[in-house]
């Protein structure tokens, strides 16, 4: 089992959660092979709204889950343009902020630029974090 951090809108989440399913980098294909059956997923949103001007921050872990024994599909998202996407079992969550985690988290712990690995899309992340911000979250890793 790997943890993971997905970055998406928190717009983009919520809809993800609805219905099951998650998606990255605009549907590409190749952050969602690096997934596998029972991984842990936690997507962290930077805005609220895609594309949005101003975009004001938002800066919150929005939802968390585990990767379904599934392939990641194609799917039309609209007019004709095609992403991939992946099914995920989301777990009850609360939204919560990245800054009062900073200095706990091993990924921005004692890092100026933590943000910077957020522009990637996906990354792993330890153990440890993904089971600090699950608590904060008042999510049950393991439900």
């Amino acid at each position: 089992m790997k943890y993971w951090i997905g970055v998406a809108s928190a717009e983009h989440v919520r809809k993800g959660c609805a219905n099951g399913f998650m998606q990255l980098c605009h549907g590409k294909l190749s952050p969602l092979k690096r997934l596998k059956h029972g991984d842990i997923i936690i997507y962290y949103a930077p805005t609220e709204k895609f594309r949005t001007i101003p975009s004001l921050p938002y800066q919150s872990f929005t939802a968390i889950g585990i990767v379904k024994n599934t392939d990641p599909y194609k799917i039309d998202m609209e007019n004709g343009f095609c992403g991939f996407r992946r099914d995920v079992e989301w777990w009850p969550a609360q939204e919560t902020g990245i800054k009062n985690l900073l200095s706990t988290l091993e990924f921005t712990k004692d890092k100026k630029n933590w943000g910077y690995q957020l522009r990637f899309g996906l990354f792993e992340i330890s153990q440890h974090d993904a089971h600090h911000i699950a608590t904060n979250m008042q999510a049950n890793l393991f439900a």
